[in-house]
């Protein structure tokens, strides 16, 4: 009998662990004529070198002030007036894009890039066969937020015991024991955030609020992006009928955490207090739009801000949207009261003319705002979650959803045709954290690793695995904590054209991975469509995971340079309670097959299981890539008694 062992894997495809590089052909049909190469160097070793283009051409060079290179890459977007037809290019070196092959026609040139606000520009090609120029400056857009999240403290460990035992206390309500560790804890490393946050979490609950807010106060200054204690913060000035010091916080919770729907439902709260109705309209509407299904409170200070500039019909539509997912709210005897109330306003002439100038009565006292129980966690164990935290795009930039979905499936479909079988060195870190986040124990191990991939029929992509343990003979029970992970991560093909109609897909727009231009997408399994991506599988039984995620796409290859995927919802039926995957890419060149795959750096899967926070990491190195024969075998390393692991993952208990 083999121990208890979970895997975790795809169910019908083969985690995309690579991504074939295919450089757009350019079938020329015309005389190409040769050109100075505009990113050659003044004074450069040997001559000028040259390239061949059709037309004139175009060289656009991007600053962010006058004579200072803009410090990422920039999208530019060239629109041909006469054909109508837009071209994206992306700068490479010196902050500069080369674009040949242009005809005699009038253009718009755009430039975006994230955080900087898109400039504009004319360009008037009057003649073939000559170079024109144009220096772009980008102004900086004010409303842009980047985070440098800050490194985490070192706290010692009799410290992060007291913090971690004084988590579980206040999670089952035992506020003295949890003050006693606190404060143990606190003795030692007094300018933690997160000590600091959880005393004035503590206070809060005591109903202490001068001394919450001292120790709130104290952590927001000791990590200004600790949007937890901003959140709470703020919620504790609402309390206190502190409306501006309220609203000036959770500002900064948003700045923090621009996903936080809580913060814009406590700040819609907040600015109708201060009778900032169109603030407070739009807080509402976007604490509705984050909180994915969660944020119903949100549309009574919706309603109540709608009622206050006098949109009644739309205040009552959102009171009724209310009372339709709770109409067993305590409150829902005072929401049928306004609705009655914002009716009679709605009928009598005179009182619709005044009321955009009269203010609705507040439906609910801030206290019942206050929950008890409420968004209390200590995250720092895993990273946010795909829909909590949303990357900066630029802005006013049109994303070109159908060539970024045509252009990365091709890679994908291009992948599955070239590629039979690849081998690698495997090394895994496996490690059990506590609340902090901090290893409580930890084990490495190295397989030689063996893949290969097939698509045995439309809709349907397979995959084989072998792995050898490098010191020891291979088996299942060699997985850290009897957990075993199989297909890691496949998410790369939910962009295949086989696959991608199972999902529903967004661009959300122009974003950035290490200074290079990517497009953002936004995945997310849907319920209609059968899920071939992932399952685990215990014992005899196949439990489906759904999922959702997000992939940075090149702009310039339309290689997915990065995915973060999250679980749709927890799966409580076998102890899951999340999943968080992220793997990197980058380019690995194979010279004997004239071939340049793009492959994973590093994987990484933090996940919550049978109450248990773990952390794993994949790295993959030493690849070989293998061709398939005439007859369609694959031909490959011989594996000593290598494990075969089909997409299908399980788990077995004893």
């Amino acid at each position: 009998m083999h121990p208890r062992v979970l895997y975790v894997g795809a169910a019908f495809i083969f985690y995309c662990f690579y991504c074939l590089l295919v450089a757009p052909a350019s079938a020329q049909t015309n005389p190409q004529v040769p050109v100075k190469d505009p990113f050659y160097l003044p004074n450069g070793p040997g001559p000028i070198p040259t390239y061949t283009t059709q037309g004139s051409s175009l060289v656009v060079t991007v600053y962010r002030d006058r004579g200072v290179l803009l410090d990422r890459q920039a999208v530019v977007k060239l629109y041909n007036k006469n054909d109508k037809i837009a071209s994206w290019h992306t700068t490479q070196m010196s902050s500069t894009a080369a674009i040949g092959n242009l005809t005699i026609a009038p253009y718009e040139v755009e430039v975006s890039a994230v955080g900087y606000l898109t400039g504009h520009d004319e360009l008037n090609v009057q003649t073939e066969l000559r170079t024109y120029r144009v220096d772009i400056i980008l102004q900086h857009d004010p409303d842009s937020i980047e985070l440098n999240q800050p490194g985490a403290e070192k706290i010692p460990s009799k410290a992060r015991k007291d913090i971690n035992r004084a988590v579980t206390d206040l999670k089952s309500g035992d506020l003295k024991d949890a003050q006693k560790r606190l404060d143990a804890a606190y003795k030692i490393v007094p300018s933690n955030s997160d000590i600091n946050f959880l005393l004035g979490y503590l206070y809060f609950q005591k109903s202490q609020f001068q001394d919450a807010e001292i120790y709130l106060v104290n952590a927001t200054k000791a990590d200004p992006h600790n949007g937890q204690a901003l959140t709470l913060l703020g919620r504790l000035r609402i309390l206190r009928e502190d409306y501006k010091g309220s609203s000036e916080v959770l500002e900064q919770a948003l700045a923090a955490e621009s996903g936080n729907w809580t913060a814009h439902n406590l700040l819609a709260d907040a600015y109708l207090r201060l009778q900032e109705f169109e603030k407070a309209r739009q807080q509402a509407q976007l604490a509705i739009e984050t909180a994915k299904g969660a944020g119903n409170a949100a549309r009574i200070p919706l309603a109540e801000a709608l009622a206050s500039l006098g949109r009644n019909p739309e205040a009552l539509e959102a009171l009724a949207a209310f009372l339709q997912n709770a109409p067993q709210s305590p409150i829902a005897p005072q929401v049928r009261d306004l609705m009655a109330e914002i009716k009679r306003r709605e009928s009598d002439p005179i009182d619709n003319s005044q009321s955009s100038s009269t203010p609705t009565a507040h439906l609910a006292p801030a206290h019942l705002l206050v929950a008890k129980d409420s968004d209390f966690s200590i995250k720092s164990w895993e990273p946010p979650g795909i829909d909590e935290v949303r990357p900066s795009v630029a802005t006013g930039v049109v994303c070109p959803y159908e060539k970024v979905i045509e252009e990365t499936g091709k890679r994908m479909a291009q992948f599955v045709d070239d590629v039979a079988q690849f081998s690698a060195i495997e090394s895994v870190i496996h490690e059990d954290l506590d609340e902090l986040g901090k290893p409580i124990t930890k084990k490495s191990i190295q397989f030689d690793y063996v893949a290969s991939i097939s698509a045995d029929y439309p809709g349907f992509l397979g995959v084989d695995e072998y792995r050898n343990d490098r010191n020891d003979e291979a088996g299942v029970g060699e997985f850290p904590d009897q957990i075993a992970t199989r297909g890691l991560p496949a998410l790369a093909l939910v962009f295949h054209p086989d696959m991608r109609r199972n999902f529903q897909i967004v661009c959300e727009g122009l974003g950035e991975w290490n200074r290079q231009a990517t497009w953002l997408l936004h995945f997310r399994q849907r319920d209609d469509r059968p899920n071939r991506i992932k399952q685990y599988k215990i014992g005899d039984r196949t439990y489906p995971a759904n999922l959702k995620g997000r992939a940075w796409v090149s702009t310039t290859t339309f290689q997915i340079v990065r995915i973060e995927s999250d679980l749709v919802s927890p799966m409580p039926q076998i102890q899951l309670l999340g999943e968080h995957q992220i793997v990197d890419y980058g380019p690995v060149p194979f010279p004997t097959r004239n071939v340049e795959l793009w492959l994973p750096q590093h994987a990484e899967l933090y996940f919550d299981f049978r109450r248990h926070h773990y952390f794993r990491r994949h790295s993959f190195d030493h690849f070989m890539l293998f061709a398939v024969d005439s007859i369609g075998k694959v031909k490959g390393p011989k594996r000593k008694e290598a494990q075969r692991s089909s997409t299908s993952s399980s788990t077995q208990d004893p």
